[in-house]
Protein backbone atom coordinates (compact mmCIF):
# COMPACT_ATOMS: atom_id res chain seq x y z
CA UNK A 1 0.00 0.00 0.00
CA UNK A 2 1.48 3.62 0.86
CA UNK A 3 1.85 5.66 -2.37
CA UNK A 4 3.45 2.47 -4.13
CA UNK A 5 -0.06 0.98 -4.62
CA UNK A 6 -1.22 4.23 -6.81
CA UNK A 7 1.56 3.13 -9.42
CA UNK A 8 0.64 -0.27 -9.92
CA UNK A 9 -2.93 0.27 -11.05
CA UNK A 10 -1.21 2.97 -13.88
CA UNK A 11 -2.05 0.79 -16.23
CA UNK A 12 -5.14 -0.68 -15.32
CA UNK A 13 -6.48 3.15 -15.10
CA UNK A 14 -4.93 4.26 -18.54
CA UNK A 15 -6.49 0.90 -20.03
CA UNK A 16 -10.02 1.86 -18.52
CA UNK A 17 -9.81 5.59 -19.55
CA UNK A 18 -8.41 5.03 -22.85
CA UNK A 19 -11.50 2.62 -23.39
CA UNK A 20 -14.36 5.30 -22.66
CA UNK A 21 -11.94 7.99 -24.70
CA UNK A 22 -12.26 5.65 -27.57
CA UNK A 23 -16.12 5.35 -27.05
CA UNK A 24 -16.69 9.16 -27.25
CA UNK A 25 -14.21 9.48 -30.06
CA UNK A 26 -16.23 6.61 -31.90
CA UNK A 27 -19.71 8.49 -31.10
CA UNK A 28 -17.85 11.49 -32.63
CA UNK A 29 -18.53 15.54 -31.78
CA UNK A 30 -16.00 15.29 -29.18
CA UNK A 31 -12.33 16.76 -30.74
CA UNK A 32 -9.44 15.55 -30.16
CA UNK A 33 -7.84 18.08 -27.44
CA UNK A 34 -11.17 17.53 -25.70
CA UNK A 35 -10.92 13.57 -25.61
CA UNK A 36 -7.20 14.12 -24.43
CA UNK A 37 -7.99 16.47 -21.41
CA UNK A 38 -11.38 14.21 -20.87
CA UNK A 39 -8.92 10.87 -20.79
CA UNK A 40 -6.46 12.69 -18.84
CA UNK A 41 -9.31 14.06 -16.17
CA UNK A 42 -11.16 10.55 -15.90
CA UNK A 43 -7.54 8.54 -15.18
CA UNK A 44 -6.90 11.47 -12.45
CA UNK A 45 -10.37 11.20 -10.92
CA UNK A 46 -9.94 6.95 -10.94
CA UNK A 47 -6.28 7.69 -9.31
CA UNK A 48 -7.93 9.16 -6.24
CA UNK A 49 -11.29 7.35 -5.72
CA UNK A 50 -9.43 4.11 -5.92
CA UNK A 51 -6.23 4.84 -3.81
CA UNK A 52 -7.68 3.45 -1.19
CA UNK A 53 -9.73 0.57 -2.73
CA UNK A 54 -6.55 -1.24 -4.40
CA UNK A 55 -6.13 -4.49 -3.49
CA UNK A 56 -2.93 -6.71 -5.44
CA UNK A 57 -2.92 -9.59 -2.98
CA UNK A 58 -6.76 -9.52 -3.15
CA UNK A 59 -8.04 -8.56 -6.53
CA UNK A 60 -11.52 -8.68 -6.08
CA UNK A 61 -11.53 -6.80 -3.14
CA UNK A 62 -13.35 -3.35 -3.45
CA UNK A 63 -14.33 -4.43 -7.36
CA UNK A 64 -17.90 -3.35 -6.63
CA UNK A 65 -16.12 0.19 -5.27
CA UNK A 66 -13.88 0.72 -8.49
CA UNK A 67 -16.42 -0.61 -10.97
CA UNK A 68 -17.50 2.70 -13.50
CA UNK A 69 -21.58 2.07 -14.06
CA UNK A 70 -23.81 3.94 -16.68
CA UNK A 71 -27.24 2.86 -16.33
CA UNK A 72 -29.69 5.21 -16.59
CA UNK A 73 -27.48 7.37 -14.07
CA UNK A 74 -24.09 8.64 -15.23
CA UNK A 75 -21.58 7.31 -13.26
CA UNK A 76 -19.61 10.23 -11.03
CA UNK A 77 -16.29 10.30 -12.44
CA UNK A 78 -16.96 9.74 -15.78
CA UNK A 79 -19.18 12.73 -15.35
CA UNK A 80 -16.75 14.44 -13.48
CA UNK A 81 -14.32 14.20 -16.37
CA UNK A 82 -16.84 15.15 -18.93
CA UNK A 83 -17.53 18.31 -17.07
CA UNK A 84 -14.05 19.22 -17.45
CA UNK A 85 -14.21 19.60 -20.95
CA UNK A 86 -17.82 20.87 -21.01
CA UNK A 87 -20.00 18.07 -21.77
CA UNK A 88 -23.44 18.42 -20.24
CA UNK A 89 -24.39 14.63 -18.48
CA UNK A 90 -27.47 14.79 -21.47
CA UNK A 91 -24.98 14.77 -24.00
CA UNK A 92 -22.90 12.26 -22.43
CA UNK A 93 -25.78 9.70 -22.17
CA UNK A 94 -25.84 10.50 -26.45
CA UNK A 95 -22.68 9.40 -26.67
CA UNK A 96 -21.92 6.40 -24.23
CA UNK A 97 -23.99 3.39 -24.21
CA UNK A 98 -26.82 3.65 -21.81
CA UNK A 99 -25.87 0.36 -19.96
CA UNK A 100 -21.92 0.00 -19.58
CA UNK A 101 -20.20 -1.57 -16.82
CA UNK A 102 -16.37 -1.34 -16.57
CA UNK A 103 -14.84 -2.85 -14.03
CA UNK A 104 -11.25 -2.21 -12.95
CA UNK A 105 -9.23 -4.51 -11.37
CA UNK A 106 -6.00 -5.42 -10.43
CA UNK A 107 -4.41 -7.45 -13.19
CA UNK A 108 -7.84 -6.80 -14.67
CA UNK A 109 -10.23 -4.29 -16.77
CA UNK A 110 -13.29 -5.84 -18.04
CA UNK A 111 -16.38 -4.33 -19.16
CA UNK A 112 -20.24 -5.47 -20.83
CA UNK A 113 -22.36 -3.28 -22.89
CA UNK A 114 -25.96 -3.82 -21.83
CA UNK A 115 -27.31 -5.43 -18.59
CA UNK A 116 -27.27 -8.86 -20.95
CA UNK A 117 -24.09 -8.38 -22.99
CA UNK A 118 -20.77 -10.81 -22.44
CA UNK A 119 -18.12 -9.84 -20.39
CA UNK A 120 -15.04 -8.57 -22.31
CA UNK A 121 -11.61 -8.37 -21.40
CA UNK A 122 -9.54 -4.85 -22.11
CA UNK A 123 -6.33 -5.61 -19.78
CA UNK A 124 -5.09 -8.79 -18.59
CA UNK A 125 -1.99 -9.22 -16.69
CA UNK A 126 -0.81 -12.64 -15.00
CA UNK A 127 -1.03 -11.83 -10.76
CA UNK A 128 2.67 -12.45 -9.35
CA UNK A 129 2.52 -15.52 -7.79
CA UNK A 130 -0.93 -16.26 -8.73
CA UNK A 131 -2.81 -18.10 -11.26
CA UNK A 132 -1.60 -17.20 -14.53
CA UNK A 133 -3.89 -17.86 -17.51
CA UNK A 134 -7.76 -17.62 -16.15
CA UNK A 135 -9.86 -19.44 -18.53
CA UNK A 136 -9.55 -17.17 -21.48
CA UNK A 137 -10.71 -19.18 -24.51
CA UNK A 138 -14.20 -18.28 -23.94
CA UNK A 139 -13.18 -14.46 -23.59
CA UNK A 140 -10.60 -14.11 -25.55
CA UNK A 141 -12.20 -13.60 -28.73
CA UNK A 142 -14.80 -11.19 -27.43
CA UNK A 143 -11.44 -8.98 -26.96
CA UNK A 144 -10.59 -9.98 -30.46
CA UNK A 145 -13.62 -8.75 -32.12
CA UNK A 146 -13.30 -5.44 -30.31
CA UNK A 147 -9.87 -4.73 -31.98
CA UNK A 148 -9.90 -6.76 -35.21
CA UNK A 149 -13.48 -6.68 -35.92
CA UNK A 150 -13.45 -10.72 -36.21
CA UNK A 151 -12.21 -13.42 -34.19
CA UNK A 152 -9.11 -14.66 -34.50
CA UNK A 153 -8.28 -18.33 -33.69
CA UNK A 154 -4.80 -18.19 -34.20
CA UNK A 155 -3.82 -15.64 -32.13
CA UNK A 156 -6.01 -17.06 -29.11
CA UNK A 157 -4.29 -19.98 -29.44
CA UNK A 158 -0.88 -18.13 -29.46
CA UNK A 159 -2.31 -15.92 -26.31
CA UNK A 160 -3.05 -19.84 -24.40
CA UNK A 161 0.78 -21.23 -25.00
CA UNK A 162 2.28 -17.75 -23.76
CA UNK A 163 2.11 -18.49 -20.48
CA UNK A 164 2.59 -22.46 -20.49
Amino acid sequence: AGSGAGADMRTEISTAAAFVTRLLRAAGGVGEEQLRCFRECLQEAMREHYKHHWFPLVPSKGSGYRCIRINHKMDPLIAKAAGMIGLSHERLFQLLPSELTLWVDPFEVSYRIGEDGSICVLYESPQPGGKAAKQLESRTSCKEEWRTGRSSPSKTYNMMTVSS
